[in-house]
């Protein structure tokens, strides 16, 4: 049975952390094995927002009130990384202060917490901070080895995604996912 399906299994078909059904899939809750105990299913919202703290919609995450109770740590730990970033909006922080987690739990949730504030923020070639979602065009042409094309300068690259070497972003070109060098990049 795959994560996903145990998870539905779990979860009876819905996102552990709203309660929508519409396209649901799995969320690894850092740091993770990739097993279903270190896992969430997450409707599209959520996963979406999930990965792109910068788009977060506060009222969205209005659901944490319920999912927090959950019994499951991976819940558990995802409520409250995300009741934390929310904190200055004011109702998260009395959440917080209800949300009771075992030591392990608030080990893991915290664990995240100390990882991203050291992150060093990935830079194009002229110095500007990239984030997950921008548009960046390719300034040098790349010969892409392996899929047999050149990634021509010009091209716009959309919708990008950070790694965790802050000089390199995944995009796709020509239709395929490649990893470039931001010191060939320019933020749009």
């Amino acid at each position: 049975m795959s994560v996903v399906q145990e998870l539905t299994e779990r979860s009876g078909g819905v996102c552990e952390l709203c309660g929508s059904d519409a396209a649901l899939s799995a969320f690894e809750v850092a740091p993770s094995n990739g097993s279903v105990e270190q896992s969430v299913l997450v409707c599209s919202t959520c996963k979406f927002q999930l990965e792109n703290p910068q788009h977060v919609d506060a009222n969205h995450w209005r659901c944490l009130n319920d999912s927090m109770w959950s019994s499951e740590p991976a819940v558990q730990v995802v409520a409250y990384r995300m009741l934390t970033q929310l904190a200055a909006e004011g109702w998260p922080q009395d959440l917080l202060e209800m949300l009771y987690l075992d030591e392990e739990v608030l080990a893991w949730a915290q664990h995240d917490d100390q990882g991203t504030e050291e992150r060093t923020p990935s830079r194009d070639s002229n110095g500007a901070v990239l984030e997950a979602g921008d548009t960046v065009t390719i300034i040098k042409d790349l010969e892409v080895k392996g899929a047999g094309f050149t990634a021509k300068r010009g091209t716009a690259v959309r919708n990008i995604s950070l790694t965790d070497n802050p000089e390199q972003i995944e995009g796709r070109v020509n239709g395929t996912k490649i990893v470039l060098l931001t010191k060939f990049l320019k933020k749009q």
